[in-house]
């Protein structure tokens, strides 16, 4: 609870700096991903597909230079197939996400601006899904994982490319996780994403 409660001062303070900034904008914004994991024993996990939504926020204190930063619902996770009684496995999470990227614009025709950026993020897990066969559990429950294995707080490092069309904007990008999932597993997240979003 306390890792939650400085994300959510860290986002308070982010967007407070935005709003005191004359040149920000704000916007929505949402799209698929792709998630993985790695490290550890995770040889036979496979990718999944989800989602993200969320808003944003983007200071450019130079021009062409700035800070982007928000707060998005992302869904995270894998699959893998027990190759001793060949039954289906997954794990799912959904993360509130906050990343704090440093960026770069550049005009390539009037009101057309490519965005490089990159930076860190930390996510903490509102839901994590366990399924087994036909079995599914809520690993966040105490009273089904008494031990506390798995973890909910999350960060690592992202980086992205995208495109501004006016008020438009997509973007793709890819996040590495370097906290481990589950204690004692090294295994941790990756995933990547296609967003499309529009400022206000």
């Amino acid at each position: 609870m306390r890792k939650f409660k400085a994300l959510f001062i860290v986002a308070m303070f982010a967007v407070t700096a935005m709003v005191s900034a004359q040149s920000t904008s704000f916007g929505v914004k949402g799209g698929l991903g792709i998630s993985n994991l790695y490290g550890g024993d995770v040889e036979n996990a496979k990718a999944i597909i989800g989602f993200n939504i969320g808003v944003f926020g983007d200071y450019e204190f130079a021009p062409g230079v700035g800070i982007q930063s928000g707060l998005s619902y992302v869904t995270k996770g894998a699959k893998y197939t027990d190759t001793e009684d060949n039954e289906s496995a997954s794990v799912n999470y959904g993360y509130l996400q906050l990343p704090v990227h440093f960026a770069y614009k550049t005009e390539v025709t009037p009101g057309t601006r490519i965005v490089f950026h990159a930076g860190p993020y930390a996510a903490y897990a509102l839901s994590g899904k366990m399924k087994y066969g036909s079995i599914s559990v809520d690993i966040f429950d105490k009273d089904v994982m008494t031990d506390g294995v798995f973890k909910r707080f999350d960060a690592g490092l992202g980086l992205g490319v995208g495109a501004e069309f006016g008020r438009i904007v997509v973007d793709l990008g890819w996040d590495m996780g370097l906290l481990e999932v589950a204690k004692d597993s090294e295994v941790k997240n990756q995933s990547g994403y296609l967003s499309i979003g529009y400022k206000f």
